[in-house]
């Protein structure tokens, strides 16, 4: 069975977004960035939103991205490799491949696809993974907190959820930014 996974960047306040909606805060770390990379190579699936699968599509469709340097073209084959599945009631095409479009999320199809998957799952975007927590789907949380504070906006983890997490394993760069692995245990 596969596992579940949250994948995100943080804030060290907690947001994943600033007040103004944009997640472009984080400087750029070539470490943390490779990093990344392994963790969404080992996914065969990615579960979007809306919002977030747009601002990762460049990585598909803008060549030119791929094409800043090797650290950029190995993220883009990892990300172009896996599934995605997006949901979105407003979206009408996805621009990418390998990419299949639902309305609504449906925490028995995922429950279905974990058991079927042949790899893990990282499921990204604050809101679709607060309905994946409070469905009882997500396997793991896995934190990149960046050493700032936004001030407010979107937080990483839900709202109006309380739950318990186990520490799996952690990792320091030498950036300040730190790596979280979480289960969590239910709330």
């Amino acid at each position: 069975m596969a596992k579940l996974v949250y994948v995100t960047n943080v804030s060290t306040d907690g947001y994943i977004e600033d007040e103004k909606g944009a997640f472009d805060w984080f400087p750029r770390d070539d470490e943390v960035f490779a990093f990344t990379t392994d963790l969404i190579r080992s996914a065969g699936t990615f579960l979007y939103g809306r919002r977030l699968y747009e601002m990762m599509a460049v990585w598909e469709t803008d060549a030119a991205l791929a094409a800043q340097s090797s650290l950029t073209a190995d993220f883009a084959s990892a990300w172009q490799a896996a599934d995605k599945v997006v949901y979105s009631t407003t979206l009408t095409a996805t621009s990418t491949a390998k990419t299949r479009l639902e309305r609504h999320f449906d925490p028995t199809a995922v429950r279905q696809l974990k058991a079927t998957a042949g790899s893990d799952i990282t499921i990204g975007g604050a809101n679709l993974a607060a309905q994946a927590m409070r469905a009882g789907l997500v396997d793991e949380c896995q934190l990149i907190i960046w050493p700032l504070a936004v001030g407010g906006g979107k937080a990483g983890l839900p709202t109006g959820l309380r739950t318990n997490f186990e520490l799996l394993d952690e990792r320091r760069f030498p950036s300040g930014v730190v790596h979280l692995r979480y289960r969590p245990l239910g709330h």
